[in-house]
């Protein structure tokens, strides 16, 4: 948070002393967690509770087609329903009343950093983290993706990917904060080329951390890698986010 700088005195006897009041400022840092294909809120919402409890909103939310119900079946859910999805839940985070609605984070995994870069063409997001972050052809934007080519994608992944030909590439290569890249040491599904297409994408960002996690899959199978996960994300929050919330703003 940030702390507000008041300066007063401190009458005693016939004489002051010179005393500075520090308090919070009233609103906090907000962090949207986006989760991968198939999966759910449920990982990403035990690291949203340790995170909340460095003083900042956390919210986590299901992808439409991906915990059955009444909804849009998985089969016919394309990137552009899952990006509604995400726009939806980014404005009902930045609509609650504690938050600071400049410092926005966005964790996304996997499909959910795909959709979390092209997020941040759209609103503002202050620090972006992606952990194993999935690239698709911008063609067939609105087939359902399970329809995709899993073949083709796979070549396409393995290549190194200009920033001005895909539509995530090219958001990041905007994107003017700070990013995490988190990359799994043994990942078939996301290899190092598309990792190194979203590094090399990033050339206007603050600052860009990345981190490869040792013998790591694409899932984080091993509770091991998962809690290296954990801990990179953990700290980079608390470096990004927090400590620099710690700034001191003079009061005028």
């Amino acid at each position: 948070m940030t702390a507000r700088s008041e300066s007063i005195q401190i009458d005693i006897d016939d004489e002051q002393m010179s005393g500075t009041f520090l308090s919070p400022k009233s609103k906090v840092p907000g962090v949207l967690f986006v989760h991968g294909w198939g999966g759910s809120q449920e990982r990403d919402l035990e690291r949203a509770k340790g995170i909340a409890g460095l003083g900042c909103v956390c919210l986590t939310f299901d992808l439409r087609g991906h915990t059955g119900g009444t909804g849009i079946p998985l089969s016919r859910v394309t990137r552009e329903d899952n990006l509604r999805d995400l726009l939806a839940a980014y404005d009902r985070l930045l609509a609650h009343p504690a938050l600071d609605t400049s410092a926005i984070a966005v964790v996304g995994t996997s499909y959910g950093g795909y959709l979390a870069s092209i997020l941040t063409s759209l609103r503002p997001v202050r620090w972006l983290a992606l952990r194993v972050p999935a690239l698709y052809r911008d063609e067939q934007w609105h087939t359902p993706k399970r329809d995709l080519d899993k073949a083709d994608l796979r070549d396409y992944r393995s290549t190194l990917i200009r920033a001005d030909s895909n539509r995530a590439l090219h958001a990041c290569s905007q994107f003017t904060g700070d990013v995490l890249l988190v990359q799994s040491e043994t990942d078939d599904y996301v290899p190092h080329a598309t990792i190194m297409s979203y590094r090399a994408a990033c050339q206007q960002t603050h600052s860009l951390t990345h981190r490869i996690i040792d013998g790591a899959d694409h899932a984080l199978s091993d509770p091991t890698s998962q809690q290296a996960y954990t801990s990179i994300l953990v700290d980079w929050i608390t470096e990004m986010v927090v400590g620099e919330r710690l700034s001191i703003i003079q009061s005028t």
